[in-house]
């Protein structure tokens, strides 16, 4: 059993080198197995595909972080109407630090899911992201006209350019290889700079 376990680790070492050299596509199953110091036979005994050892090594990890954002919104459609704008704000900083500190405790595989899943189930996580954004500011558009808000037309459009201009701005920490320190400090000037601009449009004022 302990020489399993590290065949299967040395399978995946190899696998995050080849894969953050090269991207998934360009990554060849034939050098992984090279570097591993393994059989063919051997690798398939724990993975039937490249994209299957892929998968192992992010899966996990985007999981968490939806996770986190799931958790954060749900949070908030579970409050009275005026309570979500009360903790909108300090809700949607919890959530980012929590990413944060998770996204650098586990670098090497978000440097995979953001820089080399081209080609795979995986190339869309920003957008996953992004689309549960959307979502959960339509309700609350809703919610705050429910209680007789006057909030100017916001409609998806709009909010999936805004949504997508906060996630990709926020994973520019990894693709550029920021500090951790430099990461929270820009972001929490980022953060503030994003809910001005959804208090300017929504005409709310959070906290």
């Amino acid at each position: 059993m302990a020489q399993e376990g590290k065949t299967h680790e040395k399978i995946r070492k190899a696998a995050r080198e080849e894969f953050l050299e090269k991207g998934f596509q360009n990554a060849s199953l034939r050098r992984i197995v090279k570097t591993a110091g393994v059989t063919t036979g051997a690798f398939y005994r724990y993975y039937p595909t490249k994209e299957a050892l892929f998968e192992a090594l992010v899966k996990p990890h985007a999981d968490k972080v939806i996770g986190f954002l799931k958790e954060g919104i749900a949070e908030i459609e579970r409050l009275p109407g005026e309570q979500q704008t009360v903790l909108m704000d300090e809700t949607a900083t919890d959530y980012l630090d929590q990413m944060l500190d998770y996204i650098y405790d586990h670098y090497e595989e978000f440097k995979l899911l953001i820089c080399a899943s081209g080609g795979t189930a995986y190339e869309d996580f920003i957008h996953e992201l992004v689309t549960r954004e959307v979502e959960a500011t339509q309700h609350y558009i809703k919610v705050l006209r429910s209680m007789g808000h006057s909030v100017p037309e916001i409609d998806e459009g709009l909010c999936h350019m805004i949504s997508s201009g906060l996630f990709s701005g926020i994973f520019e920490m990894v693709i550029h290889d920021m500090k951790k320190e430099d990461a929270k400090k820009r972001i929490a000037l980022f953060r503030e700079f994003h809910t001005g601009g959804w208090e300017k449009i929504m005409r709310v004022q959070f906290g």
